[in-house]
Parts: structure tokens; sequence; C-alpha cells
């Protein structure tokens, strides 16, 4: 009776600094699984921003304060920048962490370059929300917009 040997199980392989990182999480595949899924998201939602900003109406020459202020009354566009926004900014984010990981020699100076960077994308994610959905044009009584006028 023959028995089936087992190939010994893969060698850790160590950081430049020599610590052998655990892979008991699945946090690098979820990652990698969210850059595709968003980048493909974002590169339908940064079309269709495209497309309605430039092509349809009078194109470029129509973007201003009003043109904004009138499409961020709608709910829909509001969502839809929003979604925009937080993919962006979390891609972006997960994207140099990557490249944190990759050059950042030194443990601590990998945390600190990490830590900089989440309080930088939080800042911007939180900043972008309020303003998206705290923006009111009509602050000025003089206001010639068409979503200002009453009546």
């Amino acid at each position: 009776m023959a028995t089936a040997q087992l190939p010994p199980p893969p060698t850790p392989v160590p950081t430049r600094s020599g610590k052998v990182r655990s892979s008991r999480t699945n946090f690098e595949l979820y990652g990698w699984i969210f850059m595709r899924v968003s980048g493909v998201l974002l590169v339908g939602l940064v079309i269709g921003h495209l497309f309605v900003n430039l092509m349809v109406g009078e194109g470029i020459k129509a973007i201003d304060f009003g043109f904004v202020a009138n499409k961020w009354a709608s709910p829909f566009w509001q969502v839809y920048d929003l979604l925009m926004l937080w993919l962006a900014m979390i891609h972006g984010t997960n994207g140099l962490r990557t490249v944190i990981n990759d050059y950042a020699e030194r443990d601590q100076t990998r945390f600190w370059l990490k830590a900089l960077l989440v309080v930088s994308a939080t800042a911007v994610i939180v900043i972008g929300t309020l303003t998206i959905f705290t923006f009111d044009p009509c602050i000025d009584p003089e206001s010639a917009l068409e979503i200002c006028q009453v009546g």
C-alpha cells in the first residue's frame, strides 16, 4: 500500500525588516478585490459625470456656481457625487497604502505614513460629504438662482 506524501507548508517570507507577517487575515485579498470593483465603478461614474457636465446642455461654458447649485438641489446628484467622492478617496487611499507597504523600509516610517494617509483621507471625505449635503446656494438673499426663487 502506497501512501501519498503531502508537500511541506510554504515557508513564510520575511519583510525587509526581517519580521514575518501573519497571513491569518484576508485584508489584502479584500483590498485587491475592492480595487478592481471600485475601479470599474469609478470609470462608469466619471464618464457619466463628464458626459453630464461637458456634453449635455451648453457644455463647459455652463459650469459655474449656479450649475452646481441646481445640480446639488437634486438628491440623485448629491448621492451620485458622494458615491464618486467616497469611492475615489478610498480607492486612492488603498492604492497609496500599498505603495507605502512596498517602499517604506522601517516599521515606524510605515506606521506614520499610513497614519497621515488615513487622517488626510478621512478629512477629505468628511469635508466633501459635509459640503455636498449642507450646501445652501440661497444664503445670499439677492441670489438670482432659479432654485432660490419662491413662488
